[in-house]
């Protein structure tokens, strides 16, 4: 009910802040994509990525007086293209999603000789395991304690990166004997639903 409560609000928020319009965005925009979308919430985020498939089923009739004098109900599109454009913008601003952090926690010792070039080359493997979408960083915490991260808009995939990375990391250090603990598993740790004001 919280989430539901939150869309409407942001809903609302994006009808209202964005146009002078706002009684003629809900009855023509607002409420009917609440009626084919089950929330207005589920089509705003359709409109982020493809909005005419969205937009450009909207109607409303007009009523016109025709030359002969008579009224004339007239089938148009919901927003003028200015107003489109204007709510399109505001969308896209506002509910661009926001990169998760994944972050793991790893214990590492190598008490071999030159055991810190080995723990180098393990962190440099740890990073090569990362791609473009998901880069993984390593840092030092305080000796043996490291922590590995990556910023992504998919969690699973950046779960799976760490991982990865963890696996790369052991079997490197491993090679001179060194070891490598998981304090805390690949995690995220900035799970937020935000909009960009």
């Amino acid at each position: 009910m919280v989430i539901l409560t939150f869309c409407s609000h942001s809903i609302h928020w994006l009808l209202l802040n964005g146009s002078y319009l706002f009684q003629d965005l809900y009855i023509h925009v607002g409420w009917p994509l609440y009626w084919k979308y089950g929330h207005a919430f589920e089509a705003f985020k359709i409109i982020v990525t493809n909005p005419d498939t969205v937009l450009n089923t909207l109607t409303r009739e007009v009523k016109e007086i025709g030359p002969d004098g008579q009224e004339v109900t007239k089938v148009v599109p919901a927003l003028s293209e200015e107003v489109k454009d204007s709510l399109i913008k505001n969308m896209r601003r506002r509910m661009t999603p926001q990169p998760l952090k994944i972050r793991a926690d790893i214990e590492m010792k190598c008490f071999q000789f030159d055991g810190v070039l080995h723990i180098k080359d393990a962190m440099r493997k740890a990073e090569a395991a990362g791609n473009d979408d998901c880069p993984v960083k390593i840092k030092l915490v305080s000796p043996p304690l490291y922590v590995l991260a990556t910023q992504t808009l998919d969690k699973e995939q950046g779960i799976a990166v760490l991982n990865r990375a963890i696996i790369a990391c052991t079997e490197a250090i491993e090679q001179h004997k060194g070891k490598l603990g998981v304090k805390e598993a690949p995690r995220a740790v900035s799970v937020t639903l935000t909009f960009n004001t």
